[in-house]
């Protein structure tokens, strides 16, 4: 039975939040958009310019050694945490990676999480391609390619890319305004724990995971067999500049942490498992599958006379078993940490740690191809509230369009639930709790948001490094936001969270806190905006994308939805040497504390 919207159990709720709605970008780490925000009065945030890295201009600080960047010693399998490294003397150029040079009113399509291209030539075709944009917004699709001769090479429009400084650098300059495309760069999730550096002998009061985050430019142009990023990911923005301008609107206004982060090292597929299962998926399949584990295995030990290529940048770990490519150098690390940390790897398991496709298509139809990921019965947040009769529902951009077979930008790896059994097959089910982006703005309309929403916007919109903007993504969540808060009763009881899946291979400065084999990963962005949410505080506690689902179990009154899910971990004791770690680790938050809710907080 399908829950009807505002029904009692949607009401029955422990904070005065009765809908929840998530909206997910994508690809940006904390410091790469916020490194450069300057809090009010009697808030404090830690990024680049409160440690002195950079100026309040974007120019080297006092401390800008602190972010400097290092090639690794070549080593003769994987590892995490570099036994010898030399400096670079400047940071590798960035590259376009297949940025744009022009528009084009060809209709961009999705590839397994690749999307090609991005920008309109004319308002009048992004205007007939795009529903979810404002009509003054529609130009922003029209803007913003770089205009060289080549999408490939070095991005000769950032100033001085053949001779960056050893740190982070700003994407801004007379050729390159903040509406700008940019070049993509590494995010996947052996590449992540290796950029990382994280080492027990680096533990210290401050930096209690030993993580130093300085290879990111030397992964990325190593491990595979093209440059994926150079030294792309060291790029930032600068609010004081007026770059990300409602971001930080929101952030002034409302609550942001500046310690929520990804939940797993890699990129975009398990970040949204992990938001709405506070888990990873795993293989399930049977002989017959296609996409048999064992075809798909990662191995990211070094070729043979390469510096840093992987064998095999794959989709599966079998990570229980130490003795596979890549397992040893992660456990090893986990095992030496002064507090204990549970891997979390089921004996037998083949789980996903990279992009690849669910196992049915928007129609609920099997999918068996070899980049498919068969059916999944791992619990989502979806199963219990649908076992409590609480309204939920995914809106994905695009979403219609690819119910109806057109070309379009839906992101098939972005809906969660698209991998599950329970709502994939069962046609009332999918479409109760599967929609458009078009269809939650008429529900806005007529007042019937549901209890929970999650919200991703299509490939033009949601952010995406190469193949959107931050200011697409801005233009998109402003234009919800707006029609939210534009309706008094639906203002006054909805909380929204505005978060990227992950941080897309850009550099961060913040504390990583090792929950298992799995992650946690970088920092980035999340911002609480509600009538208890006011008044530009900044949050320490640490979180990361499972604290979605805690929130959302805590508000709602549901258990944790498995043994082993990441939502059965304590909410966090903050140290009292340093605030950013758990003193009773591993642990995340779930979220109550960005907001105030009076007396709503005790329960």
């Amino acid at each position: 039975m399908v829950p009807a919207f505002g029904a009692a159990a949607d009401q029955d709720t422990v904070s005065p939040v009765k809908h929840l709605v998530v909206i997910i970008g994508e690809n940006r780490s904390f410091d790469h958009l916020f490194g450069l925000y300057r809090p009010k009065p009697g808030q404090t945030v830690d990024n680049v310019l409160s440690k002195g890295i950079l100026n309040q201009d974007g120019s080297p600080g006092p401390n800008y050694a602190l972010a400097a960047q290092y090639k690794a010693v070549p080593q003769p399998a994987y590892f995490v945490g570099a036994a010898a490294k030399t400096r670079y003397e400047h940071l590798p150029p960035p590259v376009l990676v297949g940025t744009l040079a022009r528009g084009t009113d060809d209709n961009p399509i999705w590839h397994l999480g690749v999307k090609e291209p991005a920008a309109f030539a004319t308002e009048t075709a992004a205007a007939a391609a795009e529903r979810d944009l404002d009509p003054a917004d529609i130009r922003l699709l029209t803007t913003g390619t770089t205009g060289l001769a080549t999408t490939e090479g070095a991005d000769t429009r950032i100033v001085n890319y053949a001779s960056l400084s050893n740190g982070p650098f700003p994407l801004s300059g007379p050729g390159l305004p903040y509406d700008s495309y940019t070049g993509d760069t590494v995010h996947r999730f052996f590449q992540m724990w290796q950029q990382s550096d994280c080492a027990a002998r680096n533990v210290g009061p401050t930096n209690p995971s030993g993580c130093l985050n300085d290879l990111y430019p030397w992964v990325a142009g190593t491990s595979a067999e093209y440059d994926r990023g150079g030294g792309s990911s060291l790029g930032f923005y600068n609010v004081n500049a007026g770059d990300a301008s409602y971001l930080k609107s929101l952030a002034d206004a409302y609550t942001m942490s500046d310690n929520y982060h990804q939940a797993e090292m890699g990129g975009t597929m398990i970040e949204h498992s992990q938001i709405a299962a506070a888990d990873t998926l795993y293989y399930e399949g049977g002989a017959d599958f296609a996409a048999a584990p064992s075809k798909w295995l990662a191995d990211p030990d070094p070729r043979p006379g390469t510096e840093n290529r992987y064998k095999a940048d794959g989709i599966y770990v079998e990570c229980a078993d130490a003795s596979q490519p890549g397992v040893a150098a992660i456990l090893n690390y986990l095992a030496a940490l002064p507090w204990p940390v549970r891997p979390n790897c089921e004996p037998g398991y083949f789980y996903a740690i990279n992009n690849f496709l669910p196992g049915f298509d928007v129609n609920g139809t099997p999918q068996t191809g070899p980049y498919n990921i068969p059916p999944s019965s791992l619990r989502t947040i979806g199963d219990a509230l649908a076992e409590h009769g609480i309204s939920f529902k995914y809106y994905g951009g695009g979403f219609a369009a690819a119910q109806a077979g057109r070309t379009n930008t839906y992101c098939r790896i972005c809906n969660p639930f698209q991998y599950e059994t329970r709502f994939m097959a069962d046609p009332a089910m999918r479409t109760a709790h599967m929609g458009d982006v078009g269809d939650l703005f008429d529900d806005v309309a007529r007042g019937t948001v549901p209890a929970v929403a999650y919200v991703k916007p299509d490939g033009w919109l949601d952010g995406h490094p190469q193949s959107s903007k931050v200011d697409l993504f801005e233009a998109f969540a402003k234009r919800l936001i707006d029609r939210i808060l534009g309706d008094p009763s639906l203002a006054a009881s909805t909380a929204i969270l505005v978060t990227f899946d992950e941080g897309g291979g850009y550099w961060d400065s913040g504390y990583i806190q090792p929950l298992d084999f799995f992650g946690d990963g970088p920092r980035i962005p999340i911002i609480a905006v509600s009538p208890w949410s006011r008044g530009g505080r900044i949050v320490h506690v640490y979180a990361d994308h499972a604290s979605v689902v805690k929130f959302i179990e805590r508000n709602w009154r549901l258990g944790p939805l498995t043994a082993r899910s990441r939502d059965n971990l304590p909410n966090p004791v903050p140290s009292p040497d340093f605030v950013y770690a758990p003193a009773n680790g591993p642990a995340i938050g779930d979220l109550f504390d960005m907001f105030d809710f009076g007396a709503a907080r005790a329960n």
